[in-house]
């Protein structure tokens, strides 16, 4: 029975056991508590006993009452520091409340002299903003008297300063514009009207300024420095007093070039003269002196160019937008044209350059056309026109105005009608005294016309003209000074008969190619003109040999025969018409082809007699040539008639033995045995 109740007993302990074995058993690594109790463990480094886990539990107790011990200390010391910080919280509150009380009775007693003090704070901000206001204002719209004494005092050198100035008192005038529309027009209207004022003290000014400048201008080194420019460009703004300061420029200009001019060729003492030698001891050269003269003239326009080039070139666009600004700020004072006109640096720089040579030029055209006139040399006259041409393109490049441009066109052009004239009195000389010489050779008067056309070709071909220009200058030169002569020797050579007309006209012709010939690149078309005018007269002359051929062989009165009845329809008839003529008798043609023997071996020598005055033996040889081949032609048409006549049956003929001579009647074709080849032999 004891043994059975300590059974039962047992048996709930072990089913404990059991339950807590498998729970622990079931429990996993991850859980948190676990985890840290066996950590814990860990760090207490104890040994698995029997000891130990019988009093693992006991020493776990004992650390957590010491633990709990030692913070309920800690926490006894904390409430202590908190009692005394509550303590000293409420002396704190103490403090602050009696401070309270002090800063609510100093409050009321400031108060008044806080508001006041703000008043004085607000009134003298006011005051700074109104003083900062004015001296603003001042410093905008006011000038200072050391600007004044800049802009207006003449005593004051222009320079950077009153340019300053000026820049200012512009900007007070175009801003007081402004204050026009405020509410206090007064202001606005009294700051215009100083302003105004001041501007144009200050422009009179540098108006005096720029004009006392510009007459002071050295001719050898007309540099014009940086305030020079400077003033010149802000005096645009004036476009009146710049064209006034413009228009005395020139003039001073013209003045002193004049001058200069004048000492250049007289070789005085001027400064612009210099060392140099005069022009007027090259008179005695005529072309030499012009051309001196042309050669100063344009050095002169290119130093004047290079001196104010810097001004109104580079400078023009500056001086464009302040005319322009002028302009439209004086809109009352233009006129229509000057609205649309804009303002041109080149154009201005060779307007003053024009005006400034314009005494010269009429100097210079003076001595020119006294140069022409005084020679009576048309070859002088046509090299002096070709010189003006020549400067005159030069010139077009410095000067953009047609005043001094048309100067030069006038002197060429009374260059040029001289040159006329003189060449047209040798025509004149020449028609009235010319004949034709005994052996048909060039006359005097066109040897001297060809050599004098080659001096002229010369001066054309060494011009520098444009390519419209040469061609109009080129055609001059043959209308005036070669065509005439050609048509007097024309004239002449229809005073005598052939030959000798040809004769002439082909020799002068040929003197002229061989002098055009020289200049060949020019005078082509020309050339192709005379080679066909010789080639008409070739033409002359070969039917000439040709007459002349069959005149001395006989053949002239049966070919004359033929020409007449050729043109008869009928064929039969014709042939019976030639029969009945004496011409074609046999004796006749017997006696007409022992002259025609007689002549052939010789023809040729005497169409070369007959054309002996014929200068160009290459002509010579055409004209013969052509002679014999129109002469072969005659006599091949007289055989193929002859024949015609023999195949007919018009004519009896009897049976011809050997020796023909015996019997009356015989074929006409014997009587002429020669063929067209043996004729053609005897006249090569």
């Amino acid at each position: 029975m004891q043994s059975t109740m300590m059974i039962d007993g047992q048996a709930p302990r072990l089913s404990a056991l059991n339950t807590k074995i498998t729970s622990i058993l079931s429990s996993s690594l991850a859980n948190i508590e676990i985890r840290d109790a066996l950590e814990a463990l860990d760090t207490r480094k104890i040994q698995n006993t029997p000891a130990t886990r019988r009093n693992l539990r006991l020493d776990l107790q004992q650390d957590v009452i010491t633990s709990n011990a030692e913070i309920i200390s800690d926490f006894g010391i904390v409430a202590a520091q908190l009692s005394n910080v509550g303590t000293a919280l409420s002396k704190l509150q103490q403090t602050v409340a009696e401070m309270r009380r002090h800063v609510s009775a100093a409050k009321l007693e400031t108060a008044p002299m806080l508001e006041e003090a703000e008043v004085l704070l607000t009134k003298q901000r006011e005051v700074t903003t109104k003083k900062q206001l004015l001296q603003a204002f001042n410093a905008h719209f006011v000038l200072s008297e050391d600007e004044l004494l800049f802009l207006t005092s003449t005593a004051d050198p222009v320079d950077d300063s009153f340019f300053v100035a000026l820049v200012k008192a512009k900007k007070i005038h175009q801003d007081s514009q402004v204050l026009l529309s405020s509410e206090n027009q007064r202001l606005g209207l009294e700051i215009l009207d100083a302003s105004s004022k001041n501007l144009n003290a200050a422009f009179q000014k540098l108006y005096r300024w720029v004009q006392r400048e510009f007459k002071s201008l050295d001719l050898e080194n007309p540099q014009l420095n940086a305030s020079l420019r400077r003033g010149v460009r802000v005096l645009a703004e004036r476009p009146a007093l710049f064209q006034n300061c413009l228009d005395t420029f020139a003039e001073a200009r013209e003045k002193t070039l004049l001058d200069a001019f004048y000492a250049a060729l007289t070789g005085s003492s001027a400064p612009a003269a210099g060392a140099q030698r005069p022009i007027e001891f090259s008179m005695h050269d005529p072309l030499r002196y012009v051309g001196d003269m042309m050669a100063w003239l344009h050095s002169t326009a290119v130093s004047e160019r290079e001196a104010l080039e810097g001004l109104f070139v580079s400078e023009g666009d500056e001086i464009a937008r302040s005319i322009k600004a002028g302009l439209e700020s004086e809109p009352w004072s233009r006129s229509e044209e000057e609205q649309h006109k804009t303002f041109d640096g080149r154009k201005t720089l060779g307007h003053l350059i024009d005006r400034g040579l314009a005494g010269a030029s009429q100097v210079f055209r003076q001595r020119v056309d006294q140069v022409v006139q005084n020679h009576d040399d048309p070859v002088l006259a046509y090299k002096v026109a070709n010189l003006i041409a020549f400067y005159r393109n030069i010139f077009a490049r410095l000067v953009d105005s047609t005043e001094f441009l048309g100067t030069m066109d006038q002197m060429r052009a009374n260059a040029l009608n001289q040159f006329k004239t003189f060449v047209r009195v040798q025509l004149t000389s020449a028609s009235t005294d010319a004949s034709v010489p005994y052996n048909f050779s060039t006359p005097d008067f066109l040897e001297d016309a060809l050599e004098q056309l080659r001096a002229l070709l010369t001066s054309y071909e060494t011009s520098a003209a444009s390519s419209a220009a040469s061609d109009e200058a080129f055609n001059l030169i043959i209308d005036e000074a070669l065509t005439p002569f050609i048509i007097i020797c024309s004239d002449l050579a229809s005073t005598v008969p052939l030959p000798g007309s040809s004769f002439f006209n082909i020799n002068c012709l040929q003197t002229c190619q061989t002098t055009l010939h020289s200049f060949r690149n020019i005078a082509q078309p020309v050339i192709i003109n005379n080679d066909a005018s010789i080639n008409e007269h070739i033409t002359l002359l070969s039917e000439w040999t040709q007459s002349y051929l069959l005149e001395q062989s006989g053949l002239s009165v049966l070919v004359e025969e033929i020409r007449e009845v050729r043109d008869i329809a009928d064929s039969s008839a014709a042939l019976q018409a030639l029969l009945a003529s004496p011409t074609f008798s046999e004796d006749s043609l017997h006696e007409l082809a022992q002259r025609l023997d007689a002549f052939l071996p010789s023809a040729i020598i005497d169409a070369n007699e007959q054309l002996r005055y014929l200068r160009d033996k290459v002509l010579l040889g055409q004209v013969i040539s052509r002679g014999a081949d129109g002469f072969k032609a005659a006599f091949e048409q007289f055989v193929e008639w002859l024949e015609r006549i023999d195949e007919s049956g018009l004519r009896k003929i009897d049976e011809v033995p050997e020796d023909a001579e015996e019997y009356g009647a015989m074929p006409l074709r014997y009587i002429y045995p020669r063929t067209i080849e043996e004729v053609g032999i005897l006249l090569s």
